[in-house]
């Protein structure tokens, strides 16, 4: 508003509605947006929620569990709309009264300050009526809620971790979250946190694993088990397969096709899980060769060595 009208657009002019038809209303409307959280204004009345807020929670999990898949159940605790009033918090038969803190409005004026300087007004919920702008004598309050419109509730639900899910997936229970009367409910929302692996890293579907090889192996080649996968398998590898030699020094890497993760797709969400052949990433190993130690020298016969 200042590129638009200089100082005269702050300063309002005087009049009721300000220079160019902005208020002290507008002004702050638009320097906060009028969005989430306080709304800034001068006057009462205000947007009433349509939705109640989400509930994020990190679940941890282990390479292993997002290589095998995993269903978990867990209680949890809510509140949802009282049963035996239905939300209106009173008795069958009463009336609620308006609310005196409000007086019916069902915001409350307070004010909002940065720092030391107070910028302006906010409308917030009614604390004592909930943002309903009415609220029951003590004797005509719902026995179950005592007026409060919500109970607590316990629920059990299946958390379902399916084979290959990425690290920081989110998996989401629709309009699980906490009910409020005349507001549809929030979900209940669950972010994988993979924790670090002693033995392998991840990057998508692929893994990668760092193995120690001596130096006769480095040199001659093997043949043998070089790792137990996150399904407890043990992988073999033949350094000499179909005829190969090749001397191996450390920083040297082979692939094993088909030996990765599951590759999951969100598709794939909220599907049970099926026996059904799963595609793969790769394994990327990388060799480190161990060198031998200082005594190994005085074991060697030098004379017979020239």
């Amino acid at each position: 508003m200042y590129d638009q009208y200089g100082l005269d657009g702050l300063r309002g002019g005087g009049g009721d509605g300000g220079v160019h038809g902005f208020n002290a209303e507008d002004l702050f409307e638009h320097l906060f947006g009028g969005g989430a959280g306080p709304s800034f204004g001068f006057h009462s009345g205000g947007r009433r929620r349509r939705r109640g807020d989400d509930s994020v929670n990190p679940y941890d999990v282990t390479l292993e569990e997002l290589y095998s898949g995993k269903t978990t159940k867990m209680q949890i605790e809510k509140t949802v709309v009282c049963s035996g009033c239905t939300g209106t918090g009173g008795k069958s038969g009463t009336r609620p009264k308006e609310c005196s803190r409000c007086e019916g409005e069902g915001v409350v004026m307070t004010t909002r300050a940065v720092g030391s300087a107070t910028v302006g007004f906010a409308r917030v919920t009614c604390p004592q009526c909930k943002g309903s702008g009415k609220t029951y004598k003590e004797k005509d309050r719902c026995k179950k809620c005592k007026g409060e419109k919500v109970t607590k509730e316990k629920k059990r639900i299946d958390l379902e971790i399916q084979p290959g899910m990425p690290d920081g997936h989110k998996i989401v229970f629709s309009g699980e979250g906490d009910q409020e009367p005349e507001m549809a409910a929030g979900d209940i929302v669950f972010v994988l946190s993979q924790k670090p692996h002693d033995a392998f890293e991840r990057a998508g579907a692929d893994l990668l694993a760092h193995i120690r090889i001596t130096l006769s192996e480095a040199l001659l080649g093997f043949e043998r088990v070089i790792l137990t996968h996150l399904d407890g398998r043990g992988i073999r590898f033949d350094s000499r397969r179909e005829g190969a030699r090749k001397i191996y020094k450390s920083g040297d890497s082979v692939i094993i096709r088909g030996e990765g993760m599951p590759i999951w797709k969100k598709e794939m969400a909220g599907r049970k899980s099926t026996s059904e052949p799963v595609a793969r990433g790769d394994l990327f190993v990388v060799f480190e060769v161990e060198m031998p130690s200082d005594d190994w020298l005085e074991t060697l016969d030098v004379k017979a060595s020239r």
